[in-house]
């Protein structure tokens, strides 16, 4: 897997699937004009690719990306308190998408797909949004909260699917990898 994300590890462990992590060397900069669900997916396969070609494993190599977009606008990773608040406030009381792209790659065939989940947050009030920034929660996660924790609290509606918004949507990554022969937990560990 090309990610170091502890959450994908929890959710790859989750389907039962063995594998090894590796730190990719990928850019992540946005391209100009680029829409979200574009540079997801590109992330995630130039993640895998990067994997793939730089260390040549004998299995394939599942790379992954996701973000949070409200009103088109890719909300990443809060550069700091004030950016994180920001954030959170533009969130509360309202509709956002978590788009999780997944890329699985080996020797000359590769997959990717995109998967879009809405979700809603109710009104957060700024002492709410000050404690979870000061919890540390939000300081690494994609528009600064994490559906897995305490930011679960602010989401009041769910359409699609909540793995996909934890980092790793489940059913297209367990899809993807047993297409490319690798097993999941229902049968059995590494081909």
């Amino acid at each position: 897997m090309a990610s170091a994300s502890p959450r994908r590890r929890e959710l790859l462990q989750q389907i039962g699937v063995q594998y090894d992590t590796v730190v990719h060397g990928v850019d992540e900069s946005a391209r100009p004009s680029e829409t979200a669900a574009d540079y997801v997916q590109r992330m995630a396969l130039e993640k895998a690719l990067w994997v793939e070609t730089t260390l040549t494993p004998s299995l394939p190599v599942l790379g992954a990306d996701t973000v949070v977009v409200c009103d088109g606008r890719i909300l990443g990773k809060p550069a700091d308190r004030e950016d994180a608040l920001a954030i959170l406030s533009e969130l509360s009381g309202r509709s956002h998408q978590v788009m999780s792209a997944i890329a699985l790659c080996h020797r000359d065939r590769q997959d990717a797909c995109v998967i879009t989940t809405e979700v809603e947050f109710r009104v957060l009030t700024p002492a709410e949004m000050a404690a979870y920034w000061e919890s540390g929660e939000p300081a690494d996660k994609a528009g600064a909260y994490g559906i897995q924790g305490l930011g679960g609290m602010f989401v009041r509606r769910l359409s699609g699917s909540y793995s996909a918004v934890v980092g790793l949507p489940l059913f297209e990554t367990a899809a993807m990898l047993t297409a490319f022969g690798v097993r999941t937990g229902l049968s059995g560990g590494r081909p």
